[in-house]
């Protein structure tokens, strides 16, 4: 496992986050079981990957309390561990979601219950908050990292002016900023290139791609990946990775990986590595080999004409950065 330095905070973090959206079974028929998700953490500290993401809402809080459960049988100082919060965890409580002062405090402080910890690394604001306004939010944020709930905040997808706004807002006001930022980036998705990555460069915010294998369609031939209910999935929420370029793009994967003996999965993994913007791509698997061949593909190395090569298909498609 290789190491880096998380954004501008000095704090240092694995090249690949586990994803924990996977744990928990109230969230979907790929999710595992409590004893299933702890073989999956626990092979994952084994091989030296320190940094994990969650959220409140996945599973309803259940991946937050596997996670806990299982960091509680180790030396907690050692791993990152980072949750986020903004969708609406109970249908009767309107105030369980969204990102007012409300929801801020008492969602946080339900998580921290549910990891059994007293202050979580990194919390994020999951999805901007149109009803909310920014400095609010900020406020609630700063507040918590001086009560000592949470040593950094961070944000996920949104707009470039959205962030731009927050990081002056912060500024002007003299609270924390956001020191990272959680977005949609694979290779058969580049918008986050146009603003987003350039502004996280220009800010020293870290970078930490959701969804690095485009949700599998870079792990399998993409007949493959449109027959499945994923891939219907990813379409209806406007993530139609197969348009444009991509489908050369899947292709040219598949050549590489052949040509290299490796996976397509692994591929697409050692790009994210590549890219300098990316600190740490979140890698959400349901599977210990799965996790295994990603931590090899740290080993792959592609050259700058491979880097080319995979790339040239691309064809802009339309945002969808904040959903």
């Amino acid at each position: 496992m290789e190491y880096t330095t998380f954004g501008s905070t000095g704090m240092t973090v694995s090249e690949i986050c586990l994803g924990c959206m996977s744990f928990g079974t109230d969230w979907d028929e790929w999710t595992l079981d409590r004893e299933e998700s702890r073989e999956v953490i626990e092979r994952a500290i084994d091989l030296g990957i320190t940094f994990f993401d969650t959220a409140n809402v996945y599973s309803d809080g259940e991946s937050e309390a596997i996670l806990g459960e299982v960091l509680d049988d180790y030396d907690r100082d050692e791993f990152v561990v980072a949750t986020k919060g903004y969708g609406q965890m109970r249908e009767d409580d309107p105030n369980s979601g969204g990102l007012s002062r409300k929801a801020i405090e008492q969602e946080l402080s339900n998580s921290l219950d549910r990891l059994g910890m007293e202050t979580v690394d990194l919390y994020q604001i999951h999805r901007w908050d149109y009803d909310t306004p920014i400095e609010e939010t900020l406020r609630a944020l700063d507040d918590a990292v001086r009560r000592g709930q949470t040593r950094y905040v961070g944000a996920s997808s949104m707009w470039a002016h959205q962030f731009a706004e927050a990081l002056h807002a912060s500024d002007r006001l003299g609270l924390e900023r956001f020191v990272s930022m959680q977005d949609l980036y694979n290779l058969a998705y580049r918008e986050e290139e146009r603003e987003m990555l350039p502004l996280c460069a220009n800010e020293d915010i870290a970078v930490m791609p959701w969804s690095p294998l485009g949700a599998g369609f870079l792990t399998r031939p993409h007949e493959a990946f449109d027959a499945t209910t994923r891939g219907e999935h990813e379409a209806e929420l406007g993530r139609p990775y197969a348009e444009g370029g991509g489908r050369e793009i899947n292709e040219r994967v598949q050549e590489l990986a052949d040509e290299r003996g490796v996976t397509m999965a692994q591929i697409a993994l050692a790009w994210q590595f590549h890219k300098e913007w990316v600190t740490t791509p979140i890698l959400g698997t349901s599977s210990v080999e799965h996790l295994e061949a990603a931590v090899e593909a740290l080993e792959i190395d592609l050259s700058e004409s491979d880097v080319e090569y995979l790339e040239e298909p691309y064809e802009p498609v339309p945002v969808s950065g904040h959903e």
